[in-house]
């Protein structure tokens, strides 16, 4: 995707000491995840037991595989707003294959919903990085297109796990030492989305071009193709999430994952991934991701009405962006006065 050899050498001491405010960042939200379940423990005693941790897990995991892939678009200083347009319609090709032959080989449907996403991202990206038309933009236009097309081949349809064989469904209902498959698919890829990000020549170029797309060309580093991967990965994220939706829930129509990219954008925000590129890590949106999971279940144990819980996300998404840039101009001021 680049060429090794002229990539930037690794960080000095120096400039790891001022990446230290987004380390305090994840310590920030570890704390305020252990605030809300202490909270919420004393608010709903039901809330405390293994049963709700187990949910937890497996609620946010879907949430975590595709917000792995949003903050490798945003490392980039792009954005994709299509995510849950991408989810809807792999979810729903998905389903339709294995319901109307119930007998193929369950590797049939995974891959026809992985390649679908992927395609479907790798359109993404082949547009942004081509024709540099800003991302947001992009992205939109996509949303509706692949919304407009799981509609299409939708229809008022509705698969629903009765249409599913078991071991379809069974994809996302086994667990190992009590722990949630869903979980378990979400932990590999994130350990594999960290290593990459900061253990890789791929990685720090990611990086890089979200820092300064100039400057990362002028070293060398193919900007465009970088884009294009991060677009094409994040796609074949949301096959997987796609796949996983299905097996979960059992339900799957054409209004799947319907405004999925809100939340998934919010986990990613509240992790600590700047929005203007360049700066957040995989496990920061692994705990963005758990503080909304957490608030979503401990608000609806608490019965509080959908509408009020879609407020206090915007509420926290709006938190974590002022947070963000308010550390962007700490650091800016430290590096001009050191």
């Amino acid at each position: 995707m680049h060429s090794p050899e002229v990539l930037p050498p690794p960080a000095p001491p120096a400039a790891r000491r001022r990446r230290s405010p987004f380390a305090q960042r994840e310590l920030s939200l570890a704390g305020v995840l252990l605030g809300l379940l202490v909270v919420f423990s004393v608010l709903v005693p039901r809330f405390a037991g293994l049963d709700t941790l187990r949910q937890v897990l497996a609620d946010m995991a879907i949430v975590v595989i595709v917000a792995a892939g949003q903050a490798l678009v945003l490392f980039t200083r792009n954005i994709d707003v299509s995510v849950g347009s991408t989810v809807g319609l792999t979810a729903y090709a998905a389903a339709a294959v294995i319901a109307a032959h119930p007998g193929l080989p369950l590797v049939v449907p995974i891959a026809v919903a992985l390649l679908l996403g992927l395609v479907l991202g790798a359109i993404n990206g082949a547009l942004v990085a081509t024709l540099k038309v800003p991302s947001i933009m992009v992205t939109l236009g996509t949303l509706y297109v692949f919304r407009g097309a799981d509609s299409a081949l939708a229809g008022s349809q509705q698969i629903t796990a009765q249409n599913m064989p078991p071991s379809y469904t069974a994809l996302a209902s086994w667990s190992v030492a009590g722990i949630p498959g869903m979980f378990v698919y979400a932990a590999v890829i994130v350990v594999a989305a960290h290593l990459v990000v900061r253990h890789t020549l791929t990685g720090r170029a990611l990086l890089a071009t979200g820092s300064g797309p100039d400057s990362a060309e002028r070293m060398g580093i193919k900007a465009g193709k970088l884009v294009f991967g991060a677009y094409a990965v994040t796609g074949l994220l949301c096959g997987i999430a796609g796949v996983l939706w299905g097996a979960r829930y059992g339900t799957v129509d054409s209004s799947a994952a319907n405004g999925y990219e809100l939340v998934v954008l919010a986990a990613v925000v509240i992790g600590g991934v700047s929005i203007t590129g360049g700066a957040g890590s995989i496990p920061g949106v692994v705990l963005g991701a758990a503080v909304l999971t957490v608030i979503g279940i401990g608000l609806a144990l608490l019965d509080v009405s959908p509408f009020w819980l879609q407020a206090i996300q915007g509420l926290v998404i709006i938190v974590a962006i002022t947070l963000d840039l308010v550390l962007r101009r700490r650091l800016a001021a430290r590096g001009r006065a050191a």
